[in-house]
Order: C-alpha cells, then sequence, then structure tokens
C-alpha cells in the first residue's frame, strides 16, 4: 500500500498532528524528480507527500499539447506503479490551483477521482489544492464548499489557501506585504463556511509571512506563532478545550526556512510543508557541475565526436536524483516525519 488509501492519508495526518510533525511535501515534474522524491522519503523511512503543480503537469502532459489533466494523471498513474518498490507509504497531491485553471485541472481531475471511487476503486489523488488567494474571501470560500463537498465524494481531502502567500509561483503572485498575515476572523469565516471536520477534512493553508521562491534571510518576516492565535481564536469562538489545535495548517513557501520557524510551525499545528525551490536546486546542481566539468564529453567540440558517456542522460540523471533525494532527507529531519514511517 505505497499510496495512501483514503483511510490511511487521514491516519499520517492524524499521525503528524498528534507527534508534532509533518510530512515534506515535494513537487516534482518528471519521473526522475518523483523517483528522487519516493528515494529520499526511503532512506529518511519517512512518509510523505508528492505534489504536481498546475505548470508541473503542463510540463508533464508534453510541449506539443501542454494538457495539465493529461500529465497529472498520467504522473499518478506511474507512481501508483513505481511507488509499489518503495519501503513508504505516499500521497498525491495537486499543488496551486487558482480559479482560472479550476476547470483544467481541479474539476477533471476531482471528476477522475468520481468514477474511480464509484467503480469501488479508491481516488486517483488523494488530496488537491484550491488557491483562492487572489479572489476575496468571500468569493474564495464560496468555491471552497463547492470543491470540499465534491472533494468528500470522491473520498479527497480539499486544500484551501485563505489568504496570499508572497513571491510568484505558476504565474500567481502576491506583493510581500502586511496582507501575507491571516487574522482571526479570517479562520473564524472560513470554519463557518466549511465547519470543523463535520463538512469534510480539509487542509488550511493559512499565511503568516509566507512568501514562494528564492528570498535572503531578513527580507521576509515569518510569524509561525500566529498559528497558535488562529487555533485559539477558533477554540474559544467554537467552545474548544483550551489548547485544542482546530486546524489541519499547511506551511508553503517553505524553503529557506530556519529551523526554528519549522519547530515552531510544527508545535502550532503544521502537518504538511511544501518544498520545491529548494529541491530545484538540488536536482539542478550536480547537472550544472557534470556539464561544466565533461565540457569537451558532452559537447561536440572543434569536430571531435564528444563522450557518449557523459552526455547520456543517466549519467548526470542519477547524479541529479541522488542530490535531490539527500534534500528531501533532510527536508524529513527538520520536519521530524524521518523514522516514523507505517510500514
Amino acid at each position: 500500500m505505497p499510496i495512501a488509501t483514503p483511510e490511511v492519508y487521514n491516519e499520517m495526518l492524524d499521525r503528524a498532528k498528534a507527534g508534532k510533525f509533518a510530512y515534506p511535501a515535494i513537487n516534482v515534474t518528471s519521473s526522475q524528480t518523483l523517483n528522487a522524491a519516493l528515494r529520499g522519503f526511503a532512506e529518511a523511512e519517512s512518509d510523505g507527500i508528492i505534489q504536481i503543480s498546475t505548470g508541473g503537469a503542463e510540463f508533464l502532459g508534453g510541449q506539443y499539447s501542454k494538457d495539465m489533466v493529461t500529465g497529472a494523471v498520467a504522473l499518478a498513474e506511474y507512481a501508483h506503479v513505481l511507488a509499489e518498490k518503495y519501503p513508504v507509504t505516499v500521497a498525491l497531491h495537486t499543488d496551486h490551483c487558482p480559479k482560472d485553471k479550476l476547470d483544467g485541472y481541479v474539476r477533471p481531475l476531482l471528476a477522475v477521482s468520481e468514477e474511480r471511487v464509484k467503480a469501488g476503486r479508491n481516488p486517483l489523488f488523494q488530496s488537491h489544492m484550491w488557491d483562492g488567494s487572489a479572489e476575496t474571501l468571500a468569493d474564495n470560500l464560496e468555491i471552497a464548499q463547492e470543491l470540499l463537498a465534491r472533494a468528500v465524494a470522491a473520498k479527497i481531502i480539499l486544500e484551501v489557501e485563505i489568504t496570499p502567500t508572497g513571491g510568484e509561483e505558476d504565474g500567481v503572485s502576491h506583493e510581500i506585504n502586511d496582507s501575507l498575515y491571516t487574522t482571526v476572523d479570517d479562520a473564524i469565516r472560513t470554519v463557518e463556511a466549511l465547519g470543523l471536520g463535520d463538512k469534510g477534512r480539509y487542509l488550511l493553508a493559512a499565511s503568516f509571512g509566507n512568501v514562494h521562491g528564492v528570498y535572503k534571510p531578513g527580507n521576509v518576516v515569518l510569524r509561525p506563532e500566529l498559528l497558535k492565535e488562529l487555533n485559539e481564536g477558533v477554540a474559544a469562538k467554537y467552545g474548544k478545550p483550551a489548547g485544542s489545535q482546530p486546524f489541519d495548517f499547511v506551511f508553503h513557501g517553505g524553503s529557506g526556512s530556519r529551523e526554528d520557524e519549522i519547530r515552531t510551525a510544527l508545535e502550532n499545528g503544521v502537518v504538511k510543508m511544501n518544498i520545491d525551490t529548494d529541491t530545484q536546486y538540488a536536482f539542478t546542481r550536480p547537472v550544472a557541475d557534470h556539464m561544466f566539468r565533461n565540457y569537451d564529453g558532452v559537447l561536440k567540440v572543434d569536430g571531435e565526436v564528444g563522450d557518449k558517456k557523459t552526455y547520456d542522460p543517466r549519467t548526470w540523471g542519477k547524479l541529479a536524483e541522488a542530490s535531490m533525494a539527500a534534500r528531501v532527507v533532510e527536508a524529513a529531519q527538520n520536519l521530524r516525519s524521518a523514522g516514523t514511517k507505517i510500514k
């Protein structure tokens, strides 16, 4: 059962929350990066989450048609086969999907899983993300209600982003300013619309200064302690016990974060942390090194024939996989998921 069933995915999230750890959610764009992520999880003895963004799905669909649904379905089906060889359990997730791409991405993928469930099978993906952070909160939550109902029917967990994450990812960008901090009122309005599990489980990407992409220390002020305020505000409003954590939080823009910031986020209910920028670099860095070191071999310079062993994609691809896998291990260690696998 390397790809989590709906029941096991819920168990994974429950275990993370109870154990104060989070799963690395690794963006992949190819079979190579998928293998690297799976290898990293296995070497860390950590379960984890594999995710595909709209841009990643378009790339996977091939540059001839750039079909996001085809790309996502193809890699998900491949992952179901490939993951059988790894001694860990993984969930498949789709990353940021804004309003203008819902009809070309999340809604068709929900339909795929709906049909699978009707036929007595498990869903293809275990969770999908709706990114309505560019919309008003009212519009965001209205769409979230519709998607949550469909997700429940397909035995899928919905992830929602209610306020902006700074920076840019796959064409969605937000300025780095005070809007990057979710308020207690935002959290309460979210519960009014989506419930506290009674309407279906959802993951909440709240904002506490998060920024996508590469940024230097000091340029961004992360306030992971804000998550505690959101939990406490909702708990007080709905009569939950003091110290309870109503939300399953997601940490977006996790690349480059300090360990103390990660620890604070984990203590306050983060169960999933997205990692993309750091793993992209980890994958590409050894490829660049190989090309520079073997210039005369990878290119046919001055009429020579080059060296097939150096330009064979398997040669530099193995280096890339190993480097990215090592970065996934590091992420699992930072998030305390290393050594916690279910199997």
